[in-house]
């Protein structure tokens, strides 16, 4: 009798999990994004955040909470109740190179977050202000190099996806410059433009806006290929070969979250991504929709957090 009573309790509970889930939300959705507004990230969620609103009939809200390359929003998205209606929009350092540049943080990439799915992908883009007198990849290589710790690269942040993409360019092309990190993309490249820092390895839809302004120049993109939403900008590979970076962004929730609100959120992401408006707006910003399983995302990020592991060291990048 009593395993009768533990089998139709535990098959209550399984349905009513499922239930809960095809039920969710039943109230406002949050993505904590832990950068400022009007980076790439910020932006790939809101688009993201408009289209899952459709979907849900309940709003998908973002908040910016930043600071600490990322580590102040991952905090508060940790502790946050795992129910689903709190979700994490990271670019991919944060969960996976910070842990190797800080030695004090308040979150634990690993433990503390479960994989949904990876959003989107795409390039960085080589950028100048519009007035620097450098119009290729190979003049500001050779510039800089004459000028050893003169120029300056702004970040989003001390080990910030574009923070580690400027790393990797200054280590290829063997050039010293200092690293001025801000508490978002958009505050940096605001600074850019005025002049105030000299380059930055900025998302492309972080900086596309500002290219086609004429406030900022293009100097080169990350990828082997040109992009098209940056024509007559060649890869930087092109002056310095073999050098490719790209990053990501994607959707990660507090550990303990329903596996099945987990599944369903993957699945709505994956059909929000497929759609043909978000498709072209994501287009437009050089952004490539991902929508890979939580298992898949959760492969990938453990073989990045080998690689930017590596990188760290070799650049000696640390926060006490």
């Amino acid at each position: 009798m009593k395993l009768v009573k533990i089998l139709a309790l535990t098959a209550g509970l399984c349905f009513s999990a499922a239930v809960a889930a095809q039920q969710w939300p039943l109230k406002p959705v949050k993505f904590i994004v832990p950068f400022a507004p009007g980076g790439a990230t910020d932006i790939a969620a809101r688009l993201l955040g408009q289209q899952l609103t459709l979907a849900w009939g309940q709003s998908v809200v973002v908040e910016n909470r930043s600071g600490a390359g990322g580590g102040v929003g991952a905090t508060e998205a940790a502790r946050a109740t795992p129910d689903g209606y709190t979700l994490f929009f990271p670019s991919g350092s944060v969960l996976t190179a910070n842990q190797h540049i800080y030695r004090k943080m308040s979150y634990d990439p690993v433990k503390d977050f479960v994989p949904v799915t990876k959003v989107v992908t795409g390039p960085q883009v080589l950028v100048v202000p519009a007035n620097s007198p450098y119009k290729t990849t190979a003049e500001f290589i050779a510039a800089a190099r004459a000028q050893p710790g003169r120029l300056t690269f702004g970040s989003a942040g001390i080990g910030s996806q574009i923070h580690l993409a400027a790393e990797n360019f200054v280590s290829a092309a063997r050039i010293d410059a200092e690293h001025v990190p801000y508490k978002g993309e958009g505050p940096g490249l605001n600074d850019l433009v005025s002049g105030q820092v000299g380059f930055f390895l900025a998302n492309v839809a972080g900086a596309v806006g500002l290219i086609n302004q004429g406030r900022l120049r293009a100097l080169g993109v990350t990828s082997t290929a040109s992009v098209p939403q940056l024509p007559g900008v060649p890869p930087i590979a092109k002056d310095l070969p073999g050098f490719e970076n790209s990053g990501w962004f994607g959707i990660v929730a507090p550990t303990g979250t329903p596996q099945e609100i987990i599944d369903k959120i993957h699945r709505d992401t994956r059909k929000a991504l497929e759609s043909t408006e978000l498709k072209a707006r994501f287009y437009v910003l050089g952004m490539v929709p991902v929508g890979d399983t939580p298992a898949e995302m959760g492969k990938a990020m453990a073989a990045e957090r080998e690689l930017w592991a590596k990188v760290v060291r070799e650049r000696k990048i640390t926060v006490n």
